[in-house]
């Protein structure tokens, strides 16, 4: 029995692989989806030789603490954009022994959103250690848990790009 979906699993198999293939290490700043990126690597066998560590960051105060960011950027731009979800990826860097990381900010909803900033919205961060943070901005369709399992999927898939930059 498994608590995760299979389609979450198969993407964590994937990445892990990648990750492995090539001896690199794993960090994850999360936000929305809680923690579920590495509850879905570390789910598998192997993942002890590449996952470091998950930050999840949940409230402003956290990435502050956690992550090192800026209040001000945060008051700035918003917890939910490219520039937070960028400065989360390079702290989860630059705070753990990670030679990748991917990281998750948005709004998973029921409710959350504006016209600006719509339920679903996800921006994403990854980046491979000294190189540059590739962004991806995504609005996911469904309900909470939803649009939490394609954020997840879509932030191991775009780990695998940063890991092969």
């Amino acid at each position: 029995m498994t608590l995760l979906p299979a389609d979450l699993l198969a993407q964590a198999r994937q990445t892990l692989d990648a990750l492995a293939q090539r001896g690199l290490r794993f960090a994850a700043a999360e936000s929305c989806t809680g923690g579920l990126v590495i509850a879905a690597l570390t789910s598998l066998a192997g993942s002890s030789a590449v996952v470091q560590c998950g930050f999840v960051t949940y409230s402003n105060q956290a990435k502050a603490a956690m992550l090192g960011i800026a209040p001000g950027l945060i008051d700035a731009e918003g917890a939910v954009s490219e520039a937070v979800a960028k400065a989360m990826a390079t702290g989860a860097i630059d705070r753990s022994d990670a030679d990748v990381a991917v990281a998750i900010t948005g709004i998973a909803g029921p409710g959350g959103g504006s016209a600006a900033k719509p339920v679903g919205l996800v921006h994403f961060a990854a980046l491979r250690r000294g190189g540059d943070v590739i962004h991806h901005r995504q609005v996911f369709e469904g309900d909470r848990d939803a649009v939490r399992r394609q954020a997840a999927i879509t932030a191991l898939s775009l780990t695998i790009i940063a890991a092969n930059s």
